[in-house]
């Protein structure tokens, strides 16, 4: 049979963009399809613009310490609209960029939602087109709870598309990105509430990690509901009334109550079904370890599936599956030491297994380092700034099962350290590693 390409790509965000430029670099007929801005969730409502936020909320940070390194009081401005344009100016521009690269390369740009009609068959805003390959990339939603007044919250999406900083914001979820806007919106002056289901924030993230980050907020006077979660919301004449449930009930008011507390893959409009692919019971699109789904000709990367739902992740097993399917060279993503950070402030990093974890599957033979110091930057304030660092090794051998950090640069400091992780270094390898003075990195060298 002849189709009308050798590879459809469904979803233009991370994985389906790497995973087009590269089948048409060996010469493949690709098409893609996206019914939004080119780059995805990441690119236009998540890791770029939250980046810029960070960045913009720093200057707050910094300006705190300003007169402790000699400078002047001065009294600043931030103006939310102003600065909310410039990013969302340079979010065009990337998008532009995306097109080029597309272009560049050959590929046909579909825009709208594709559909199945069968395994070689898809639909797109009236128009059918059949491929030999499909990858299906794309991506995950924010979901919200099903309680009354869930109407009057919004998203991580509608995070970047306020008309105004509010001056009370209650966030439910206390994942990676319920407390990166809790970070950013309190340094810019707004009084932030978090009502987390657990004790600790940042689930799925080593326990000294989680403590370190939570207290660092707690000093910046970010309030934590624990154990806790939202049980209504109702409209009143002084804002929005949240209801608490769980260790106790509360009533918080806030201005705007952005929804935290996880994603679901965008698979429920697809038509799946008609081209017969499995599903998880979250929704997630099944596949085999070279992203394969259970048909033969049909595959998936990135957050629609149920793996792990980070960028430089779907990237990977998109360029793999290209390797795999088109280069003729079968490879499949490795999961073990895949680092990740949270950008708040202080920072979050880690690579490998968290204590826990490696007490689950080595037992006795783990053994941890940890360290606490203030960093030299806040000796000269009167900031109570703490950094943690902390080693995760197994057996006589100490080879490093894990690294994990809260502070200043963390997440730079933990994607170096994750390339001689893999490489299977140990303990004394770091010991004898000559480090840079004075850095915070070189606390990693000189555990006792």
């Amino acid at each position: 049979m002849t189709f009308d390409y050798d590879l459809f790509v469904i979803g233009a965000g991370p994985g389906g963009l790497a995973a087009a430029k590269k089948a048409a670099a060996l010469g493949v007929r690709v098409a893609i399809a996206e019914q939004e801005a080119l780059g995805g969730t990441c690119a236009n409502r998540g890791c770029t613009p939250k980046k810029f936020i960070v960045y913009a909320a720093d200057f707050a940070l910094q300006n705190q310490s300003a007169q402790s390194y000699g400078w002047s009081d001065c009294q600043w401005h931030f103006d939310w609209t102003l600065f909310i344009k410039s990013v969302h100016q340079k979010l065009e521009g990337i998008q532009h960029s995306f097109l080029q690269q597309l272009q560049k390369a050959g590929i046909e740009i579909i825009h709208g939602g594709a559909t199945f009609v069968d395994a070689h068959t898809l639909e797109i805003e009236g128009r059918k087109v059949t491929a030999d390959k499909i990858l299906i990339a794309v991506g995950g939603h924010p979901v919200q709870p099903d309680i009354p007044g869930i109407e009057y919250t919004i998203t991580s999406r509608e995070m970047f598309h306020l008309p105004y900083l509010p001056k009370r914001l209650a966030i439910i979820g206390g994942g990676y990105i319920g407390v990166e806007f809790s970070s950013m919106m309190n340094a810019f002056g707004c009084e932030v509430t978090v009502i987390n289901t657990d004790e600790m924030i940042l689930s799925g993230f080593d326990d000294d990690i989680r403590a370190g980050v939570q207290s660092g907020l707690s000093k910046r006077k970010i309030r934590f509901i624990k154990n806790s979660t939202a049980k209504e919301i109702k409209f009143s004449d002084d804002g929005l009334l949240l209801t608490t449930k769980g260790d106790k009930e509360e009533i918080i008011t806030a201005d705007t109550i952005l929804v935290a507390t996880g994603r679901a893959p965008n698979t429920k409009n697809l038509n799946l079904e008609k081209a017969s692919v499995e599903l998880g019971e979250k929704g997630e699109i099944k596949v085999d370890e070279y992203s394969r789904t259970n048909q033969e000709n049909i595959f998936a990367v990135g957050d629609c599936t149920n793996r792990v739902q980070l960028t430089p992740v779907a990237i990977t097993e998109a360029n793999d599956f290209v390797n795999s399917v088109f280069g003729k060279k079968p490879q499949k993503p490795s999961y073990d030491f895949v680092p990740s950070a949270v950008f708040a402030r202080p920072e979050g990093a880690s690579v490998g297994m968290s204590e826990t974890k490696a007490r689950e599957k080595f037992g006795k033979s783990v053994k941890c380092y940890r360290s606490k110091f203030q960093p030299l930057f806040y000796q000269l304030t009167e900031q109570d700034e703490q950094a943690t660092i902390k080693l995760v090794v197994e057996g006589e051998s100490e080879r490093v099962l894990g690294v994990h950090m809260v502070g200043e640069h963390a997440a730079d400091i933990i994607q170096s350290l994750a390339v001689a992780i893999r490489k299977g270094i140990t303990k004394q390898d770091l010991d004898d590693t000559i480090g840079i003075h004075p850095t915070t990195a070189e606390e990693f060298l000189t555990f006792d």
